[in-house]
């Protein structure tokens, strides 16, 4: 089934600001919520529609991606990209309080909010890291791979991301190797235990006694990196291609970040594009105009063809050529090309083209075709 228009989902206007969308969104968590809709079969879904399309529209450069290529200019993200980033927790609490949190993530997204099952800290995905790529016109209407270089920080290979050295470690002795500090509250009420990752060892339950040699305690170390872009034919500036894992390094052995790679198309010195269409302008004479026939040499994105000039061209005039564009980004076809004339008017005429040229205006005038003339007009001799 076609997903929904994400502004359709929320009801909002595609020119609705950040408070608006949130807004929607927490009337519609209030209204189709599973918890409040324990008979509906469709409420678990209806709801992750909405949580999608929230996701989509309150992150900017997101909804910029959707707004500019639809539903297609996010098929390289992963569920899990997609909700990177959105503070459902705090949202869910204004709206249900605190208690149940950890079901509502289980229920939508398959994992408790940001802890696992026994209450320690889980290890964290790596960072996703941004390079902004300049390319030509070519590169984006032919394809093309261009090769970068990242400087990220990559896991230590001498101690495997601990930053100890081999038998450099020891069981923390403020939480005894749990990793977690428990306050103990008690109130009228009874009893209240809270657990925080403890601050003595960061919730590692170890604590570093040697510090590894190459990378001074820290587990990763700075490395540079060349990597290989495929550039879509189709794209244009603002499109974002993602390289799986190619981000920084998890904690503790978590999976890496993802490289997004964002295109800036250069200006054309020949070309102008508007959408999937590029656009020309030819200098052509006089007679080719008023008589018709071949432009030759005529510049399209791999080569020059010649074009067809009709007989009474006029300055202006945009002649297309079919599917000598940009392909389309999804490879259904591709764009025009647009020659748009331009009848140039000589300045260096010798007295045998001038006088032609008053021969034609006269026989012109002769025969009534000629343009209508004020009182007293005549060709300059």
């Amino acid at each position: 089934m076609a997903k929904r228009d994400y502004y359709e989902v929320l009801g909002v206007d595609k020119n609705a600001d950040e408070a608006t969308i949130k807004k929607a969104y927490r009337t519609l968590a209030m209204k189709y919520h599973p918890d409040r809709n324990p008979d509906d079969p469709q409420a678990v879904d209806r709801m992750k529609e909405i949580n999608e399309a929230f996701a989509v529209l309150s992150d900017r450069e997101k909804r910029r991606l959707y707004d500019t290529y639809g539903h297609r200019g996010l098929e390289g993200f992963s569920q899990e990209d997609i909700f990177r980033g959105v503070d459902f927790g705090s949202i869910f609490e204004e709206i249900f309080g605190g208690s149940g949190l950890g079901n509502i993530f289980e229920t939508f997204f398959g994992r408790p909010s940001g802890r696992g099952s026994r209450g320690t800290r889980r290890p964290r995905r790596g960072a996703d890291l941004r390079y902004d790529l300049q390319v030509t016109l070519e590169d984006v209407a032919l394809g093309n791979e261009k090769k970068v270089e990242i400087s990220r920080r990559e896991c230590c290979p001498s101690c495997s991301g601990t930053g100890a050295k081999s038998g450099g470690t020891k069981t923390c002795t403020t939480c005894n190797g749990s990793g977690q500090r428990v306050v103990e509250r008690r109130s009228v009420f009874g009893v209240f235990r809270q657990s925080s990752p403890c601050n003595s060892c960061g919730g590692q339950g170890t604590i570093i006694t040697q510090a590894c040699d190459e990378c001074k305690g820290k587990g990763a170390v700075e490395r540079t990196k060349e990597i290989t872009v495929p550039i879509p034919k189709g794209a244009d500036t603002g499109y974002a291609i993602r390289i799986s894992g190619e981000g920084m390094p998890g904690d503790d052995g978590a999976g890496s970040g993802d490289l997004y790679v964002v295109l800036e198309t250069l200006k054309h010195p020949v070309f102008e594009r508007h959408g999937d269409d590029i656009y020309i302008v030819r200098d052509i004479s006089f007679p080719l105009a008023a008589l018709g026939g071949k432009l030759q040499n005529v510049p399209i994105l791999d080569g020059d063809i010649e074009v067809d000039i009709p007989e009474g061209t006029q300055t202006g005039t945009a002649i297309r050529v079919s599917n000598k564009g940009v392909p389309h980004l999804d490879g259904r076809g591709q764009g025009d090309e647009y020659v748009i004339v331009n009848a140039s008017t000589p300045t260096d005429l010798s007295k045998q083209e001038q006088e032609l040229l008053r021969q034609f205006e006269e026989l012109r005038d002769k025969d009534g075709k000629g343009p209508k003339r004020g009182a007293g007009w005549k060709i300059w001799k």
